[in-house]
């Protein structure tokens, strides 16, 4: 039972007092004796004592003492640079010392070590963190903690508050609030820090209210505020893109519901317009069959100069032939204006090579945006609009349309976004696919290891 005990949990049988019968009775079952008669073990105290010191001699065992603390918390050091949580770095020190043959110390002892561990853990990434800062910046760190003018929230208060709806205003909120964050230049070295960390840190800053970081000491205050608003900007860039992409679905949606409250309204127009066409269909078949003329059959059903009236009045209540709405459209593209300059020049858009018709011509609406031109160039890229917005982009007199231009690259920015094609600059969710990649520095490290196993 001793040597089960030191094998797992890996305390000694002095330190666990219940043992489950079931354990007891099959190791019995394999000695052949009564599971009972564990109760006459050790009544001779030094028995347990020769019995262990004799598993230590034959298994290799052996106590926790300094050498095995600095060994241990230095393997434990690595697991703690990952993740700080307390409970996951008790359990690999354990782990850790059951692996290495070591008789597990007092559990508050355990505990003792992992909070050293995890508070040496803490000042190094605290301390990489905050080593890049320059004294500007940290005096822009602390004015995130000031009180904004005309106002009682902090700027990091401000900068917490998510807005309710996924409106134009919105989007404009989102970006200031992301150019603020930019304006703090936070050029912060985070390399060789884990991203899990990283988002343990970000979470503690996300819970904390901006009093709470005064009672920080400064490495901590910083390392947290640097880690929050890093965390906050790729929040903001998606919180952006997903606003845009709410505006571009509600776009269509608003076109399809035009285009059923016009056939609601016309709708019984629409049915005597059909039941005047078979009319008219049914005069001219018979006409046929009988040799009459059909200008005559025609007049029977309708006068002429009332059916030239009625054809019309159907072509202005016809539909296009594949019924799309596209054609409505043009009277909402104002609700986007009101937002999308301050998307392409707000957010960093990288395209892999099948998407480079698309970037140019986001290029285009920018220069067209900054420099107050109405006016599409003739050189546009074109190469990229799908078939559905093709007929549109062009107007009657042959000129583009500035409107369904416009409407065309956002729309395809958004879906060219969702697939994969493009990618946004500081985002999570869509940032470039290289991204999860490893990097040539980490593969050249990584491809001897793997060379070797092969």
């Amino acid at each position: 039972m001793q040597l089960c005990v030191l094998r797992f949990p890996g305390w000694t049988l002095s330190d666990i007092h219940d043992i489950p019968v079931i354990v007891l009775d099959y190791i019995a079952k394999q000695l052949k004796i009564d599971a009972r008669e564990i109760q006459q073990y050790a009544d001779r105290e030094q028995t347990k004592h020769e019995h262990l010191d004799e598993i230590r001699r034959e298994f290799g065992f052996r106590n926790f003492s300094i050498r095995e603390y600095r060994v241990i918390s230095q393997k434990v050091l690595h697991h703690a640079m990952e993740n700080g949580n307390a409970i996951y770095l008790i359990q690999m020190t354990i782990e850790e010392l059951r692996k290495q043959k070591v008789i597990l110390p007092a559990l508050t002892t355990v505990e003792r070590m992992v909070w050293h561990v995890r508070q040496r853990a803490e000042d190094k990434i605290f301390k990489q963190l905050v080593a890049s800062l320059s004294i500007d910046q940290m005096g822009k760190l602390e004015s995130t903690l000031s009180t904004m003018p005309e106002s009682s929230k902090t700027y990091l208060a401000w900068l917490k508050e998510i807005p309710g709806t996924y409106s134009p205003d919105s989007f404009l909120k989102v970006i200031e609030k992301l150019e603020y964050i930019r304006g703090l230049h936070l050029q912060v070295d985070t390399n060789g820090i884990h991203p899990n960390r990283l988002r343990q840190l970000s979470k503690i800053g996300a819970r904390y209210e901006p009093h709470s970081f005064r009672r920080f000491n400064d490495p901590k205050k910083y390392a947290v505020m640097i880690a929050y608003l890093l965390d906050l900007i790729q929040d903001l860039t998606d919180l952006a893109f997903e606003i845009h992409d709410r505006q571009i679905m509600s776009l269509f949606s608003k076109g399809r519901k035009a285009q059923e409250e016009i056939q609601k309204q016309n709708g019984k127009t629409i049915n005597e317009k059909v039941v005047l066409l078979a009319n008219l269909g049914a005069a001219l078949i018979k006409a046929k069959k009988e040799g009459i003329d059909p200008f005559v059959a025609l007049e029977a059903v309708l006068p002429w100069d009332r059916l030239v009236a009625s054809v019309e009045e159907a072509k202005h209540l016809s539909r296009p032939v594949d019924y799309d709405y596209l054609d409505l459209l043009e009277k909402k593209f104002y609700v986007l204006r009101k937002y999308t300059p301050t998307l392409l020049t707000s957010l960093e858009f990288r395209s892999a090579k099948s998407a480079e018709p698309l970037m140019k011509a986001i290029e285009t609406v920018r220069d067209m945006n900054e420099n107050g031109k109405r006016k599409v160039p003739e050189d546009a890229p074109l190469e990229f609009i799908s078939n559905r917005w093709q007929k549109h982009v062009y107007d009657d007199d042959g000129n583009i349309n500035r409107h369904y231009y416009e409407m065309a690259v956002l729309t395809e920015l958004r879906n060219s976004i969702r697939s994969g094609d493009v990618s946004i600059v500081g985002s999570r969710e869509h940032k470039d696919f290289e991204e999860y990649l490893f990097s040539k520095e980490d593969w050249s490290h990584i491809t001897p290891a793997a060379t070797k196993l092969q």
